[in-house]
């Protein structure tokens, strides 16, 4: 359980590497505050609300904020848009790199790959439906279908590592996931035509209960250095 000075926070998985790694030891160090975040997929965190949950501060996609402040779950006047994710291909360090810049040469690197990881919609994923559909426009979703290696989330499940460990010889998720994992070489971004940005919002919950630390949290995740680490980590507006 969160302690008295520190600031409960729900929030979704995309911006997981640049808060705990960098963004959160500075705020720690510079303040009296401590953040403990559940971090979680945004659908889990949004059933977990609708259940009674709450928090201090949550960090969701605009669509599910946009529920929370018709709701008035959260303070909309405190709304701020953090950062953006996008889909980003990647290959295991050292294996060949395919051509992915565009539409044609990304289904040809996914119809020659022997495996091609992707996340589950049914583990909460964001990006699991848009890439089955992806599939279905590129007309190879039942090519891919047999080859197909699904994450669930968690940290033992992720595209990430379904790539790192060659079960997946290509993989398709958010690039800030693919940019976490040393073993892993993102070689593009998913190919404008194809893409899905998903933009992450905070805001302070209507019944904080520190109110002050949340917002000093949010403002040092709005400040140019944290916008930069999000950005050099795949997750920049």
């Amino acid at each position: 359980m969160a302690s008295p000075s520190s600031v409960a926070v729900m929030s979704g998985l995309a911006l997981e590497v640049a808060v705990n790694r960098w963004l959160k030891p500075a705020f720690e160090a510079a303040s009296p505050y401590r953040l403990d975040i559940d971090w979680r997929p945004t659908t889990a965190i949004m059933k977990s609300i609708a259940e009674g949950q709450r928090a201090d501060v949550v960090i969701a996609i605009d669509g599910s904020m946009d529920k929370l402040c018709a709701d008035r779950i959260v303070r909309s006047e405190t709304r701020v848009c953090l950062a953006d994710s996008v889909l980003g291909v990647g290959v295991r360090e050292g294996a060949p790199k395919p051509d992915v810049s565009t539409p044609e040469a990304l289904k040809r690197a996914l119809v020659a790959a022997k495996s091609v990881g992707r996340a589950s919609p049914a583990g909460g994923s964001i990006t699991g439906g848009h890439i089955m559909r992806m599939f279905e426009k590129l007309g190879i979703a039942d090519q891919i279908a047999p080859k197909t290696k699904l994450s669930m989330g968690g940290p033992n499940s992720r595209v990430s590592v379904l790539v790192s460990s060659g079960e997946a010889e290509i993989g398709l998720q958010q690039a800030s996931e693919l940019l976490d994992n040393p073993d892993v070489e993102m070689i593009g971004m998913l190919p404008p035509e194809l893409q899905q940005i998903t933009i992450y919002s905070a805001a302070i919950t209507a019944n904080a209960k520190q109110p002050e630390a949340a917002t000093a949290m949010i403002d040092a995740l709005t400040t140019p250095a944290a916008k930069s680490i999000f950005k050099a980590k795949g997750s920049g507006l």
